[in-house]
């Protein structure tokens, strides 16, 4: 549910967001992103002359990784399953690359912009960016960032003041059926009286005897 088609005097709270954890998990993940788009334009641009073809896809990479950095910074959960997988195959290719870069390290190669060894180190060190990148996406989308809350009474400023008066004037007639209402022990009790008097009358104006009085003896 949006903000915009909730009710009014409603807003909507996100309540995982709000959680440290939460934060921390967002931050790293966003500086993950950053820092494989990053270190894949040095490898990009480093060595362009020897990547036979790879241009496209590394570029491609490059602006993927950018483009889920931004929609993770705006909490989007449903980018993170993307980045996990993404961040699988991007591994295993760097694990592919990485001894190419140094095999080309020696006399005789034409050297890119990089020194390939320099590429080859960069490489490697995309594999650990990528595991962690792994691991903090799905720690992010077990953390449901997409929970909603309605946030808000729901109801507008002449909505809430015909309500209260509702409300007064049941109170008021609670308290006023209270004082007028008479206990069932009263009832009982003058219930009682009156049938004492109706004995009265039907015996000459003598009292009946109390209750478990024994019989008078002749």
């Amino acid at each position: 549910m949006e903000a915009s088609a909730a009710a009014p005097g409603v807003r909507i709270d996100h309540p995982n967001r709000d959680k440290p954890e939460s934060k921390a998990t967002k931050a790293a993940i966003t500086l993950l992103l950053l820092t494989s788009a990053g270190i894949t334009a040095v490898i990009t641009f480093g060595g362009w002359e020897k990547l036979q073809g790879a241009e496209p896809g590394a570029i491609a990479y490059i602006f993927l990784y950018l483009l889920m950095a931004y929609y993770v910074a705006r909490w989007n959960r449903g980018v993170l399953p993307v980045a996990a997988a993404l961040a699988v195959l991007f591994m295993v290719i760097a694990i592919v690359a990485a001894p190419g870069w140094f095999e080309r390290d020696k006399t005789g190669f034409d050297d890119p912009a990089l020194e390939p060894g320099i590429l080859g180190l960069l490489t490697l060190m995309l594999i650990p960016v990528q595991l962690l990148l792994i691991a903090f996406a799905l720690r992010g989308f077990n953390q449901e960032w997409n929970v909603e809350v309605e946030v808000g009474g729901g109801e507008s400023e002449e909505e809430r003041q015909a309500r209260e008066t509702r409300e007064d004037r049941a109170r008021l007639a609670r308290e006023q059926r209270a004082q007028t209402a008479m206990p069932w022990e009263m009832q009982q009790q003058q219930q009682q009286e009156r049938q004492q008097q109706q004995l009265r009358q039907e015996q000459g104006g003598q009292d009946p005897p109390p209750a478990g009085s024994p019989p008078p003896q002749a």
